[in-house]
């Protein structure tokens, strides 16, 4: 993403609030490793890896003049940040939601992209864990979100191909792929997880695929449509030509 963003020309920053973060192919440009570090914090305090997460962003959040004074950009510039993928931080935690809280007090806006590995989508049950994921993330942050299925540069031409019916997927077909790897005392189950999934219109994903740029500038666009990206931008002023001599004033 902050490749395409470079070749089109989009000032973009990429911000790592995920403190197990081990490489990025760019620098970030605010890290919650220089206020923070998981290593120290377990060895210092015993703490696993998942309190030692919890740990450091919560410590973020007490401390948040950090991240405030290191997102002084322009007031046009994106932020792409760059979360710890452990689902229980979105549902049943305060942190996130007290994060986006912080961004929207300082009049950002904010869209939450849902990511779900396209490789580890291998049966139906799989897809609605992800879905139902994806909805409890979203009912907990109050935010705009898209959902994408990442990594589909990585499927073979058969697994791409299968995986498209979970792109737009029709209602049948999702109670009657769940069902056929159910058993039948879950199939009412199934239908009301369909319906549930319907109503808050999470049945949609978007493929994305690094290699291909029309499908980075695909998902990026929905994000821009998200947070109303432009709407406010003011319009340049038009080159004034001289008509003599047919150059640029």
């Amino acid at each position: 993403m902050i490749t395409h963003a470079n070749t089109t020309k989009r000032i973009m920053h990429l911000v790592n609030l995920d403190p197990a973060a081990d490489t990025f192919d760019y620098k970030p440009t605010v890290d919650i490793r220089d206020l923070i570090s998981l290593e120290d914090v377990q060895e210092e305090l015993g703490y696993g890896p998942n309190g030692g997460l919890i740990y450091c962003l919560e410590y973020l959040i007490q401390n948040i003049d950090f991240l405030e004074e290191e997102l002084g950009h322009g007031e046009d510039d994106y932020l792409l940040i760059d979360l710890p993928g452990q689902i229980e931080l979105y549902t049943a935690h305060p942190i996130i939601p007290s994060l986006v809280s912080v961004l929207h007090r300082l009049d950002y806006r904010v869209c939450g992209v849902y990511l779900l590995d396209s490789t580890f989508i291998d049966s139906p049950p799989k897809f609605f864990s992800g879905v139902l994921s994806a909805m409890s993330a979203m009912v907990q942050l109050e935010i705009p979100h898209i959902n994408v299925l990442s990594k589909c540069d990585l499927l073979s031409p058969a697994k791409a191909k299968n995986i498209e019916k979970y792109l737009n997927p029709e209602r049948d077909l999702l109670v009657d792929d769940l069902s056929s790897s159910t058993r039948p005392k879950f199939h009412a189950l199934n239908e009301a997880l369909v319906q549930l999934i319907e109503e808050y219109n999470m049945v949609s994903f978007l493929p994305l695929n690094v290699a291909d740029e029309d499908s980075v500038e695909m998902v990026l666009s929905c994000v821009d449509n998200a947070v109303q990206y432009g709407e406010d931008l003011e319009p340049k002023e038009p080159r004034e030509w001289d008509d003599d001599e047919g150059t640029e004033m």
